[in-house]
């Protein structure tokens, strides 16, 4: 059985996940033009929404069902590392890749660790 130890950066990262899920219900300004300079097609955005909702609860969930937490937050690093795929793609290579996306995936790669793997 794998349980989180320590919680804490799961459940802060579940909060990041969720404040980041009511920033893509109506598209923030700053969420809009990161999705348009990646070229992510607009009918999809508003499937972002449940996919954040889905990764706080399966994170929140993950800190009393063996695993699910260890998936969701590996799920998060492969969310992150396509997301940089994409801007470096487009040559979109400023704040939104360096500060947002590297800044989430290192978030996600050091809650994964430090609360799963070590």
């Amino acid at each position: 059985m794998r349980l989180p130890d320590p919680v804490w950066p799961v459940v802060a990262l579940a909060l990041v996940q969720l404040v980041d899920a009511f920033f893509c219900v109506r598209p923030v300004g700053f969420v809009r033009r990161c999705l348009t300079n990646v070229g992510f097609p607009r009918r999809y955005w508003r499937l972002l929404t449940p996919v954040k909702l889905a990764a706080a609860a399966g994170l929140l969930l993950g800190i009393v069902v063996p695993y699910l937490g260890l998936v969701t937050s590996s799920a998060l690093v492969v969310y992150f590392v396509v997301a940089i795929a994409m801007h470096v793609r487009r040559r979109d290579l400023g704040r939104d890749l360096f500060l947002n996306a590297t800044g989430m995936l290192l978030i996600c790669v050091a809650v994964t660790w430090w609360s799963f793997l070590r």
